[in-house]
């Protein structure tokens, strides 16, 4: 999660502002990536992108800012989401190959927001020992995690771990992780419009900014 946690306790306690900033600054409010990164959008869609993890804190606490960024898009724009891996100490490889296998077996907008009350509201796939508040000495295994999806999608554990398993998601984790490191993330939650442009979360004080420059960032997409 790195140095983004910070960050978002201030973007979502901050009270709104009367106004928005007048002029969104490349540099400051958002990095334009030195290489444009494939999308995975319909075409004439503008993609808007969250990096995440299931356990990273701060992703959690985001979720709501995410979900009134998603009613607040234009009909161009179309949500995506790519999970990290880079923090394998609280078991973020684990929550990228579920999340993907999720994908391939058709089951992942029903179960996005679930796993994130998993890991931090019943604590089912909890990664955080709630008496110490440390990392738990054995975290969630895929194992556990494919008879959590069991369920609350009734898929069955074999058939979960045979697609987290298999080649194709294999493929999207290498390629996820090189993806991260091509945007040069920061840290998560991270927002990327278009493959094109990166938010810089430390220059937003409200949700209600972020929302302002994503759509500033997607109508400058649909120019082109």
């Amino acid at each position: 999660m790195k140095r983004i946690a910070a960050t978002l306790v201030v973007l979502l306690t901050f009270p709104p502002t009367d106004g928005y900033a007048q002029t969104w600054l490349a540099g400051k409010h958002y990095t334009v990536l030195s290489a444009t990164q494939h999308t995975t959008v319909p075409a004439g869609k503008v993609e808007v992108m969250e990096v995440f993890s299931y356990a990273c804190p701060a992703c959690n606490s985001f979720e709501p800012t995410m979900n009134k960024l998603r009613q607040a898009l234009p009909s161009n724009a179309q949500l995506a989401l790519l999970p990290a891996s880079f923090n394998a100490r609280e078991d973020w490889p684990m929550f990228q190959r579920a999340y993907f296998a999720a994908q391939a077996l058709g089951i992942v907008e029903r179960t996005h927001q679930a796993i994130f009350d998993a890991v931090w509201k019943t604590g089912e796939l909890g990664i955080v020992d709630p008496g110490t508040r440390r990392l738990k000495r054995t975290l969630p295994s895929l194992q556990d995690a494919a008879g959590y999806y069991a369920r609350i999608a009734g898929v069955k554990p074999e058939a979960f771990v045979a697609a987290a398993n298999s080649f194709s998601v294999e493929v999207k984790m290498k390629a996820a992780d090189a993806q991260i490191v091509a945007m040069q993330v920061p840290g998560t939650p991270c927002i990327v419009v278009n493959g094109k442009y990166r938010v810089e979360m430390d220059s937003l004080r409200t949700p209600d900014e972020l929302i302002e420059l994503v759509r500033f960032l997607v109508a400058r997409e649909s120019k082109h």
